[in-house]
């Protein structure tokens, strides 16, 4: 449903409705920069979406040979050469700051940058009209054959059309799935009926949704599903260019022959010639020349279809362009336009932006491939030996975030000489210190019982730290705890 704007509804005279019926919109095509744009985003986007499962990275053996795989059950996340575990979440955490902060700077740089180009709903919505174009023509094609009484030849383009909707959508789907399997063992898994059942409840969930939302709601999911327009509305500017309407050059509008007769009456003529292509053009079929709404979500094709409409009548291009109406304002008063790239704003998003990402990448680089984690026994803390000694326990779990075994050595930091560790499940031991085997990609967990010098006059609660060595690579991983006592 579309909003009424110039409804009333304080008055209850028919015809006075808060709601009026949204009216099929019937793109036309359009060639030009910005359509050139479009069509290289969305071979480049859905190129990488489609195929990127099947691309290939070796990680050595019994590893995912899979470049970009999210492993639920081995509960890991796969990039290429990047291995991220559940407890690294906080990179996740990181990526959507980043593109909160990204989506923020394309607002302050060019309004609804992402709505127009980059949003996963423009992109297959483009890939959808492209197929409605391919089978049933352009807009007047379209429009005469919705108009023309049902037919062999209506219902064969028809349900071309549909069939080709439905087996994108399908394979849409079928690529969502991939991504979280290994691909080729997965696709044929699907094709013998041998795949989980959730991977087929998934592909239908999207294939039904793909469908629905680029092929039948497309500006309805723009205008009234998504909250972005709302929100970029509230955080954009004066200086955020949009497309815009150059009202000081177009008007007053005029077909061709009027605007002539208006020069030649000494009148001022817009370059505006009243041809429409301008809404013909737009996806969501607004016209921009009432300036900036809501609906617009800044594609640019209103500029591709405008331009080669001045081109034809011998004008200058640029009458719709990416603009703000304060430059309107000072051009129409003879005052030369001002662009503000570098403002406060965008240099605070992309200082952020630039902090963030170099806080990541340093936390990439510098990340261990071991860990360790202590529990200290609650009950009871300590235990008192028959010998005077006290003895402590804890709970240990070490990580390998390697794809190959690994020994560790056992030490300890910060308890006096003669302190004894022992540690349940050790392979062996180097100078006094256990050794423990953590297999491939695995965690491990361990009992070790501490046990004070004998002799020793231990205060209630000392620091220690527990420290793991590899004995390979000599990489080392600590953790913090207490030892108690009385």
């Amino acid at each position: 449903m579309r909003i009424d704007r110039d409804a009333n509804p304080a008055h209850g005279e028919p015809g006075d409705e808060w709601f009026a019926a949204s009216k099929k919109i019937y793109p036309m095509a359009v060639h030009g920069r910005f359509r050139k744009i479009k069509w290289t985003i969305l071979i480049l986007t859905l190129g990488l979406y489609y195929f990127l499962p099947f691309v290939r990275w070796d990680r050595g053996p019994d590893a995912p040979g899979q470049a970009v795989m999210v492993d639920l059950a081995g509960r890991r996340a796969y990039l290429f050469f990047i291995e991220i575990w559940p407890q690294e979440v906080y990179y996740l955490t990181g990526l959507l700051i980043l593109a909160a902060m990204a989506l923020f700077l394309m607002n302050a740089v060019a309004g609804r940058l992402w709505c127009g180009y980059l949003c996963p709903q423009t992109v297959w919505t483009d890939l959808f009209m492209a197929v409605e174009r391919w089978t049933e023509g352009d807009r007047r094609e379209r429009m005469n054959l919705d108009k023309a009484s049902w037919s062999a030849g209506k219902l064969g383009r028809k349900a071309s059309k549909h069939f080709l909707w439905l087996m994108i959508a399908w394979w849409t789907g079928g690529a969502w799935v991939l991504y979280f399997a290994d691909a080729p063992t997965l696709v044929k898994d699907l094709a013998t009926g041998q795949a989980p059942m959730a991977a087929y409840a998934w592909i239908g969930i999207l294939t039904f949704t793909t469908y629905a939302l680029a092929g039948h709601m497309r500006e309805q999911v723009c205008v009234f599903m998504c909250p972005w327009p709302r929100i970029q509305a509230a955080l954009t500017d004066e200086y955020a260019l949009n497309v815009t309407y150059r009202w000081d050059r177009g008007e007053p509008r005029g077909s061709l022959k009027q605007g002539l007769k208006r020069q030649a009456e000494g009148l001022k003529a817009g370059d505006c010639v009243d041809c429409y292509q301008c809404l013909h053009s737009c996806p969501t079929g607004v016209d921009i020349r009432k300036g900036t709404q809501l609906d617009c979500i800044q594609c640019g094709l209103c500029i591709d279809a405008c331009d080669a409409v001045m081109e034809k009548i011998g004008k200058p291009k640029g009458l719709i362009g990416y603009d703000n109406d304060q430059n309107v304002q000072e051009r129409s008063e003879g005052r030369p336009a001002h662009y503000q790239l570098l403002r406060p704003r965008t240099i605070v998003y992309a200082a952020l932006i630039a902090i963030i990402g170099a806080v990541m990448l340093y936390a990439l680089v510098t990340r261990s491939f071991e860990g360790i984690n202590v529990l200290h026994d609650r009950n009871p803390i300590y235990v008192k030996q028959s010998d005077g000694t006290t003895r402590n326990g804890y709970t240990i779990r070490i990580l390998n975030k390697r794809p190959l075994a690994r020994d560790f050595v056992f030490g300890l930091e910060h308890m006096p000489f003669g302190t004894r560790i022992e540690v349940v499940g050790a392979e062996g031991e180097v100078g006094g210190y256990p050794i423990v085997s953590v297999g491939p990609d695995r965690t491990r967990e361990f009992r070790v019982l501490l046990f004070s010098p004998l002799g020793a006059d231990m205060p209630k609660s000392t620091p220690i730290t527990f420290r793991i060595v590899d004995t390979r690579t000599g990489d080392t991983a600590r953790a913090d705890d207490y030892f108690k006592a009385e």
